[in-house]
C-alpha cells in the first residue's frame, strides 16, 4: 500500500519483501530514505501535517509510528491480529485487524489504543469476521467497515464507538468507497466478483453490479 504527503511531494510505500517503509521524493524523482519495520508491512497513512507516517506490520501485530524528520520508528503500538488498513478520523487513527474481528482506535496525541471495536453480524461465526477496508462519512460521524468473509458492512458511530448496524452485501466485502456527498457507499466483493451499492441513509443495499474477477479496491470520482 502507499500514501502521499499532504503537499504532494513525498510518496510512502510499504515494502513487504524488505520489511521496510520506502519514501520517494516525487519532485526530485528519487528515493529519499527507507525505514525498517516489522514483517509483512501493508497499511500506510501519512498524518494531516505530514510529519508522521504510520505503517502496519501484519506479522508483529504492530502499528509503527515513523517520524519523517528523524527518519526512524519512534513508537510501536500493539493492536489486534494482522492489522491491515488505516483511517484518520479527527484526532484518531483507526486500524482494521483482519484476524481479530476488530478495529483499534489510536489517539494521535500519545499514540495509545483508546478503544477496540468488535464486530459480529447476526448469524455469522466470529472467525468469518475479517475487517479490512474502511471509509469515513463526509461529516466525520460514521465509519463504515467491510467485514470480509462475513459478507457484511458495519456502520460505526465515531463518537460513541457503537456499531449502529450491519448491511448484507456480496461475498468477502473488502474495499469501500463513498460518493462525494456520502449518500452512497460502494463495496467491492472479492469472492462474488461484483460491487454492492448501499444507500447510507436507509443503510440498505440498493444494487449489485457485476465487475471483473476478484475486485479489491474502489475509487469514486463523482
Amino acid at each position: 500500500m502507499f500514501d502521499v504527503s499532504p503537499d504532494g511531494r513525498m510518496l510512502y510505500v510499504s515494502n513487504e519483501e524488505d520489511a521496510a517503509l520506502t519514501a520517494f521524493d516525487l519532485v526530485a524523482r528519487r528515493k529519499a530514505f527507507e525505514v525498517k519495520v516489522g514483517g509483512e508491512p501493508e497499511g500506510v497513512k501519512v498524518s494531516a501535517d505530514g510529519k508522521t507516517v504510520y505503517v502496519t506490520s501484519e506479522v508483529a501485530n504492530l502499528v509503527h509510528v515513523v517520524d519523517v524528520a528523524s527518519r526512524r520508528v519512534v513508537k510501536n503500538v500493539q493492536v489486534g491480529k494482522r492489522p491491515r488498513r488505516f483511517l484518520l478520523a479527527g484526532n484518531e487513527l483507526w486500524v482494521s485487524n483482519e484476524l481479530d474481528g476488530s478495529v483499534s482506535v489510536i489517539g494521535l496525541g500519545d499514540h495509545t489504543v483508546k478503544n477496540t471495536i468488535r464486530f459480529l453480524p447476526q448469524g455469522m461465526r466470529p472467525e468469518d469476521v475479517t475487517p479490512v477496508g474502511m471509509a469515513l462519512s463526509p461529516d466525520g460521524r460514521t465509519v463504515y467497515v467491510g467485514l470480509g468473509r462475513a459478507n457484511h458492512v458495519a456502520a460505526v458511530d465515531v463518537a460513541s464507538r457503537q456499531v449502529k448496524g450491519y448491511v448484507l452485501v456480496g461475498k468477502r466485502a473488502g474495499g469501500l468507497g463513498l460518493s462525494r456527498d456520502g449518500s452512497r457507499l460502494y463495496v467491492a466483493n472479492g469472492l462474488s466478483d461484483d460491487m454492492t451499492v448501499v444507500d447510507t441513509t436507509s443503510f440498505r443495499a440498493t444494487k449489485t453490479i457485476r465487475v471483473g474477477r476478484v475486485p479489491h479496491t474502489v475509487v469514486v470520482d463523482d
